[in-house]
């Protein structure tokens, strides 16, 4: 997931975000609970998710850890996490996590290790970079991140690295641009109701998010507003997953529709008179522009582009439009698709032509940004960044490393890399292009990680590194509203090492820990994280464990205007050049066909067509027991998931003679994979879904689903369209 930081502060300018302290009755974390030899420590979920969840962690008295719960305490945690996050122990005394440091002695990928010491392992990754440097300049070295952990320090110390030496920038553009992007264009900030709002809800429109498998605490809110309200649960998807199976009204779409029909049910508003014309006078930009453009977008205009019924249509319209506490939360879906960014402004315009933000319990919400105030200047080094040093594109990394012109910006190769918290020989889209990029004989890579994963085996030095539980850090939740202390409960095994460490020792070896950042510790960086946004230091937050840094109502609501120095939403945006809390550096040129984007919400078909040749669109959609490709190491997560399969609806599977079970092959022009198909209902007729991400060598030829997915860039400011394909699909 990506952050903000110093270079999105501009987003927050002029905005009341005062905090308003509530009382938190959570024990301090420096008061931790005992029963019997058992204590309790408390912490945050570190992983790739929105929710950061509060977490109670018991501890031996040998100082292991044993059962992992969500903490009632926390207000949006409830005490509910997800099954994987609740059986780490599985995990953190897996018998095949990394202990010590190695080096390639063989070929790539052929598995032949020396074990080596820490002294040599750093002394070797500083000379290559020494090397990579002299011959090509220093943006022959790229340091390459993501959110393995969500920890502030832990995660986001490698840019100060990358700042002091002028190494290739990191463009992160996997995870939420199309969605951040069409959320901000509209409302001018990454900010919205409070999440916990769902529970005051009547209704609750929970859209482009499998939450029962990725985001387990809209549905406690989601399930209460129901209980306590009698509220109704609407799932928005493309297939009958898990959070499907928990609505009151089930709307089943085509990939990449999603804006046809947020389109028809702003129609049937004005159309109705659901439309809240006074609220959309003060606060809109172009009412009557947008009525005028969706007069043609009916209900059976949508019908024929969705799939849905228009009498499915009708009835969703009718149920939000008379329904003032209509809460409409939207996922990461929308950055799944190429026409991401354009679906995810048109789903929350809804909520505008409605009125809905005026009601507690109403309105749209994505992602919390905006709301934290975290100063990371130090941590990142951003004072000695240098605007004109290449920004690579993170979802483009085969075409970096096998030498795409483009994708290098023209400039000279990538011959040495350090990765941390990412696996993107599997994750990253064109998989053929990056394992190509990997086996380099002239590229160098280190890797810090805690298993041994598919990018690891590539690598010419691997470090083991420590989790969660083993280190000081702090957290802040997008989908959600507190900034949550996670500090080290248990001894990590002696010979790994924190993230923070190895970017220390290599800033000693490289000759930059005198500038600004280097040579302090996790809780120095803690505070000075903390201190310039007035929520204290890392000794208060240990007593308070979280801070709820939700705005108040009316910020939170949009009351006091929008985002926009004018105040107003944005029906239509400035695709070309509006905010985004993730906006490529000028440095970087135009991404996809930006021209192509609508001036209202409107369907926009840029994405991956079905043809004669690919008469199906596929999606790789998450699966409830793994994390990207974390959690693919567990036993019980492997088993609950049993083995990658390709879900296909019972009336292609009857054409194609396809019965469950059977090994079916897949492919488009990047490559193809032979994978068991499962027959299911509920998803369309010519859509496929394959729930990973499995390991590469998981599959039957050992390449993975990313072997067929797309690394173009996303208009308007990039991203990665995982779920966006078009595939044949042959039996044998």
């Amino acid at each position: 997931m990506n952050i903000l930081d110093g270079r999105h502060l501009a987003l927050l300018a002029g905005l009341p975000l005062q905090y308003t302290k509530v009382m938190n009755d959570a024990t301090p974390i420096s008061a931790k609970a005992v029963t019997g030899a058992v204590s309790i420590g408390h912490t945050v979920c570190p992983h790739d998710c929105p929710s950061a969840c509060a977490l109670e962690v018991d501890i031996t008295a040998d100082g292991r850890i044993g059962r992992v719960r969500g903490a009632n305490a926390n207000t949006y945690t409830a005490g509910v996490i997800c099954a994987k996050v609740a059986r780490y122990s599985e995990r953190i005394y897996h018998p095949g996590r990394l202990l010590t440091p190695k080096r390639r002695k063989g070929a790539k990928g052929a598995g032949d290790w020396q074990e080596i010491n820490w002294e040599n392992a750093l002394d070797e990754i500083a000379d290559a970079f020494v090397k990579a440097e002299a011959k090509h300049g220093a943006e022959a070295i790229w340091p390459y991140f993501y959110a393995g952990t969500m920890g502030q320090v832990q995660r986001d110390s490698i840019e100060r690295l990358r700042h002091a030496k002028k190494y290739s920038g990191f463009f992160g553009s996997i995870c939420t641009n199309m969605a951040w992007t069409g959320y901000v264009m509209g409302t001018g900030a990454l900010r919205g109701p409070d999440p916990r709002e769902m529970a005051k809800a009547d209704v609750v429109v929970i859209w482009g998010t499998n939450a029962v498998a990725t985001q387990v605490n809209v549905m406690t809110h989601a399930i209460r507003a129901r209980k306590e309200r009698g509220a109704k649960i609407v799932v928005v998807d493309i297939y009958d997953n898990p959070t499907m199976k928990q609505a009151d009204m089930k709307l089943i779409v085509r990939p990449g529709t999603d804006a046809a029909l947020a389109c028809a049910v702003m129609h049937i508003a004005f159309r109705d008179g659901y439309a809240d014309r006074a609220y959309m006078a003060k606060f809109a930009d172009d009412p009557s522009g947008l009525e005028a453009h969706l007069a043609s977008k009916t209900p059976q205009w949508a019908a024929d582009i969705t799939g849905l019924s228009v009498e499915e249509i009708e009835a969703f319209a009718k149920l939000v439009g008379t329904t003032q506490k209509s809460f409409f939360r939207l996922g990461y879906g929308f950055a799944r698709q190429r026409n991401g960014a354009v679906a995810m402004h048109a789903a929350l315009s809804i909520a505008t032509v409605l009125g809905s933000w005026q009601y507690e319990g109403g309105g749209a919400f994505h992602n919390n940004g905006d709301i934290f105030r975290l100063n990371k200047a130090e941590l990142m080094g951003t004072a000695y960044a240098d605007p004109n040093v290449r920004q690579l594109d993170q979802s483009q990394i085969g075409r970096v490393l096998t030498g795409d012109a483009e994708a290098l910006r023209y400039g000279g190769p990538v011959t040495a890399l350090l990765i941390q918290n990412t696996n993107p020989v599997n994750v990253c889209p064109e998989q053929r292009l990056v394992k190509q990029g990997f086996m380099r004989d002239d590229l160098f890579v280190a890797v810090h990680e805690q298993f041994m994963t598919e990018t690891a085996e590539l690598a010419d030095i691997v470090l083991p590194a420590t989790m969660f539980l083993e280190h000081d850090d702090i957290y802040r939740a997008g989908g959600q509203n507190h900034i949550l202390l996670g500090p080290k409960l248990v001894e990590p095994p002696e010979t790994v090492r924190t993230n923070l460490f190895v970017i220390e020792e290599l800033a000693k070896r490289l000759g930059v820990s005198d500038m600004p950042g280097f040579g302090m510790t996790e809780r120095e960086h803690i505070d000075l994280i903390l201190n310039p946004g007035g929520w204290g230091d890392f000794d208060s937050l240990a007593e308070e464990k979280w801070i709820d840094a939700q705005p108040p109502f009316e910020v939170a609501h949009y009351l006091e205007g929008f985002g926009y120095a004018d105040g107003k939403f944005r029906f239509s945006p400035d695709w070309q050049s509006g905010p985004s809390p993730n906006k490529p550096p000028k440095n970087v040129p135009v991404m996809g066909p930006v021209a192509e984007l609508p001036k209202f919400p409107d369907q926009v078909d840029v994405i991956e067509m079905a043809d004669a040749e690919h008469p199906f669109r596929l999606a790789t959609s998450p699966a409830r027991n793994f994390l990207n490709s974390t959690f693919a190491e567990t036993k019980t997560s492997v088993q609950k998931e049993g083995r990658p399969e390709l879900m296909i609806c019972p009336a292609d599977a009857q054409r194609l003679n396809i019965a469950d079970g059977d090994v079916v092959q897949i492919g488009n022009g990047r490559g193809q994979l032979r994978i068991h198909a499962k027959i299911v209902e509920g998803a369309k007729a010519g859509v496929l879904i394959a729930e990973g991400l499995w390991p590469n060598k998981a599959h039957l030829d050992g390449e993975g689903i990313n072997v067929l997915t797309g690394g173009d860039a996303v208009a308007p400011y990039g991203g990665a369209a995982f779920h966006d394909n078009k595939v044949w699909l042959k039996t044998f």
